[in-house]
């Protein structure tokens, strides 16, 4: 005897009421994770609101065999628990990750339905199902060539040939056409798994083209499309939570993927099919013949004594040098002394959405002391000094001179109007998107080169036995 065969029709009203609850907790989480003051809240409401709709799905009277379910959320969790406890500079391969394994739950689960229906399947519920697999087996292959970028076992820079776009849209519509015959003829042979196929490829293809510089746009963007697969699994399933569930994590993906591009003054054709972010050779090789000027600690600790306002841009050499405690260690120092210390966020800093800001909050870096590129640069004039901790296309003035540059048009960081820049980097090569940077020869930029984390805690020192 199932729990679903006790008293069906209040059993029913209770479920009901349940994923309403859950689905109020999902747009709860939603709302108060679009700030950083309540997003541990939305976090919680969020896990709360996955949890009732997981645990009133046991009580659906359609499961018949629970145990299964159990089984599989126990494999999961013991899959789960040690890749949710990876470092943070892991954290947007481990993003790419989840959006890989989500898609290809419900890519399974279509094909598996599919399967299930023929041959009473019916054209609206062929389009439901084609529509969900296509989607779901793309945003499958895409995320996982996004998690290899990010982690560095693929080529973070773009892949690309002449042609490719056309050949990419054509191994797109032939996935189309593939689901168009379904439509007509769900029984036909072959075409379905040559369905499921073409889509994983372009998956494939839809993702190598692109360049490190437009990571925070593309994991944006998989979010979506897996929210999006999500939606149209709970109409497959007619699942109205799913379909809830999905239509606010596909929304939400999506209007931030928006912001991301208008963060890089770019749309999305371009970060698409632009391939952008292809090594700058010529650029490469002028760089050897011009002059930059170098600071060790010692200096560099003095000049952040005498200021009296400083902004720190931190960048994904941070993330990767895991210096962000000894930043917060440099922000506790120079406020003793008095020096007034901000922390400028460029939108797309880092490799996923809110990198930096995730980052600069695992230490404890206080809220208010982050301002938006924006209010940054009003104010970047009247600065004393701007100390770059591990970010290059951020704060690249290229964007705002040089219109042969990839990057031209793109907001930046403004750190160039600072009276005096600093830059932490541990060479001057370029950064992820392969483009050089001209701040690092301006006579006011100071090269400290070296590994940020080792580099900020030898200036802490010099600066703690100082006195105060």
């Amino acid at each position: 005897m199932t729990l679903g065969a006790l008293d069906p029709a209040r059993l029913q009203s209770l479920t009901d009421f349940a994923y309403i609850v859950a689905i109020a907790c999902f747009i709860l989480s939603l709302k108060w994770l679009s700030s950083p003051a309540t997003a541990r809240r939305g976090v919680l409401i969020g896990e709360i609101g996955a949890a009732v709709a997981v645990v009133t799905t046991f009580f659906n009277p359609e499961l018949v065999r629970f145990q299964w379910v159990l089984i599989a959320l126990l494999a999961g969790a013991i899959i789960g628990i040690p890749l949710g406890l990876v470092q943070m500079t892991a954290v947007p391969q481990r993003t790419a990750m989840s959006h890989a394994f989500g898609a290809l739950a419900a890519a399974v689960i279509g094909i598996a339905e599919y399967y299930m229906r023929i041959p009473r399947i019916d054209k609206f519920e062929m389009v439901e199902i084609a529509a969900e697999v296509i989607i779901g087996s793309l945003s499958f292959t895409g995320s996982l060539i996004a998690a290899g970028k990010l982690q560095e076992w693929l080529p973070q820079r773009p892949i690309v040939y002449k042609g490719q776009n056309y050949v990419s849209f054509a191994v797109l519509g032939a996935a189309v056409l593939a689901a168009l015959i379904l439509v007509f003829h769900p029984t036909a042979p072959a075409v379905f798994p040559a369905m499921v196929v073409i889509s994983l490829l372009f998956g494939v293809m839809l993702v190598t083209p692109i360049g490190g510089a437009d990571m925070p746009t593309v994991i944006a963007l998989l979010n979506s499309y897996v929210g999006l697969t999500a939606a149209l699994l709970g109409f497959v399933l007619n699942s109205k939570v799913l379909v809830v569930a999905g239509a606010l994590d596909g929304s939400s993906g999506f209007i931030l993927a928006v912001i991301m591009c208008k963060a890089m003054n770019r749309s999305f054709t371009n970060v698409l099919f632009g391939a952008f972010g292809q090594l700058q050779v010529t650029a490469r090789g002028a760089q050897e013949e011009r002059t930059v000027h170098t600071a060790t600690p010692e200096e560099a600790a003095a000049i952040l004594a005498a200021a009296n306002t400083v902004l720190v841009v931190p960048g994904y050499g941070m993330a990767v040098a895991q210096a962000q405690h000894k930043v917060r260690e440099l922000l506790d120092v120079l406020t003793r002394k008095g020096v007034d210390v901000k922390f400028g966020i460029h939108p797309v800093a880092g490799r996923m959405p809110g990198h930096m800001n995730v980052l600069l909050a695992e230490a404890d870096v206080p809220y208010d002391r982050l301002v938006e590129m924006d209010a940054a640069n009003s104010e970047m004039p009247q600065t004393d000094v701007a100390l770059v901790v591990g970010a290059n296309d951020v704060t690249n003035p290229a964007a705002k001179t040089d219109q042969g540059s990839p990057i031209y048009g793109m907001p930046i960081i403004e750190v160039d109007h600072a009276r005096t820049v600093m830059v932490i980097k541990r060479s001057l090569n370029p950064g992820f998107a392969g483009i050089d940077n001209p701040l690092y020869y301006e006579d006011k930029t100071l090269m400290l080169f070296g590994d940020a984390k080792a580099f900020v805690s030898n200036i802490v020192k010099e600066l703690s036995g100082g006195g105060e």
